[in-house]
Formats: C-alpha cells, structure tokens, sequence
C-alpha cells in the first residue's frame, strides 16, 4: 500500500482529518443542561442561545429545582431578555420551584414589573398559591418593601387581572397586608381594584 494511501487511512481512523478529535467525548445532555443553568445565573444570553441550540432544555433542574426558565424570571433582575429566549424555547410557563411556586411569584417577590407583565402575557396561573400559602400579589407585598419597584409590581399584577380578594393561607388579604405595614400607594392600587373592579391608577 503507498505511504500517502496509509496516512490518508490513518487520518480518517483517528481525528477524521479534521483536526480535533471526533472520538473525544462529547457534552452530554446532562452537562448542557448544567451549563445552561450557569449561563442563566450569569445572564449571559447568548451562552444560553448557543446552549440551547446544541439541545440543552429550558426546563431541566438542578438539585435545588432551579431551571433556566426559573432563574430569568427572578435571578437577573427585572430584564427579560433571558425569559424571552426560555419561552421561545418551550419553557412551561406554569413549572414551579421547591416552594412550590411559580415564576411569577418569584418575579413579585422582587419587584420585577417588566418580568410580571410578560409573565401575564404569556398565561401564567394568575393566583397560584405557594406552600407558603401566598400568591403572587402576597409576595409582592409581605416579602417587598413597598417601595417603587414593588408598587409597579402591585399595579401590573392588578391590570393583568389578578384576585385581589384571595386571602392567604391564615386567611389574611392582601390589602390587610398593605394597611399592616403602611404601604399607602400598594394600599390606594388595591382599595381602587376592591371598590370598583377597574385597573389599577
């Protein structure tokens, strides 16, 4: 056999005359899906995009129950660039953390108006309740600080058509929790939603 033929023959057998080799191991779906997860952390949207395109999923979960759809609607501030992309891509809008909550409770825990509106936008159980027996205009409101952020969040949550009335799980409102706590604007939204079924001022 010609040397040439035998190198040729080599070449193919062993990197496939390309360089790098194709017997190497590749990422697993396990792995892209873990580093999907760091790049949402991150924010890095464009990690995620190429991620996600080699196969990784939106929905898969770590061991604390974070997915990537998670994580942008509460871990990187109120900017919906990285939720858009996780909706695109067949995230369940519905999927719940280890508390048993939603993205949207999680978005108004933080004050995050923009995510909370998209979130509306796109289906979102509305009053889902969590284990802790809150919605997500509880959260908004227990766990916020009625500062602007979380006013905007109340308003959204109340013009996407949110029961204002629902109690919590001890059977508290969510304006018994605003007066409580002396959330005048939060308090103004939710007395308005209350007296006359109109959205939000």
């Amino acid at each position: 056999m010609r040397p040439a033929l035998v190198a040729l023959l080599a070449c193919v057998a062993l990197v496939g005359c390309g360089g790098e080799d194709e017997r190497a191991p590749r990422p697993g779906r396990g792995d892209l899906d873990r580093r999907l997860i760091e790049a949402a952390y991150d924010n890095d949207v464009a990690a995620a995009r190429r991620l996600i395109a080699d196969g990784a999923d939106v929905n898969a979960k770590d061991v604390t129950q974070q997915s990537a759809y998670l994580i942008a609607t509460s871990e990187v501030g109120d900017d919906p660039r990285l939720l858009e992309l996780t909706l695109a891509n067949g995230a369940r809008v519905d999927d719940k953390d280890s508390y048993d909550g939603t993205g949207l409770i999680r978005a108004a825990e933080r004050g995050y108006p923009r995510i909370v509106r998209r979130l509306l936008e796109a289906g979102i159980d509305r009053d889902h309740v969590n284990r802790l027996g809150w919605t997500a205009l509880h959260e908004a409101i227990v766990l916020g600080d009625g500062g602007p952020a979380h006013v905007a969040t109340v308003r959204a949550l109340v013009r996407g058509g949110v029961d204002v009335a629902v109690p919590d799980g001890d059977g508290v409102t969510a304006l018994a929790h605003a007066e409580e706590r002396g959330f005048a604007a939060v308090v103004r939204i939710l007395r308005a939603a209350n007296a006359r079924g109109e959205p939000a001022p």
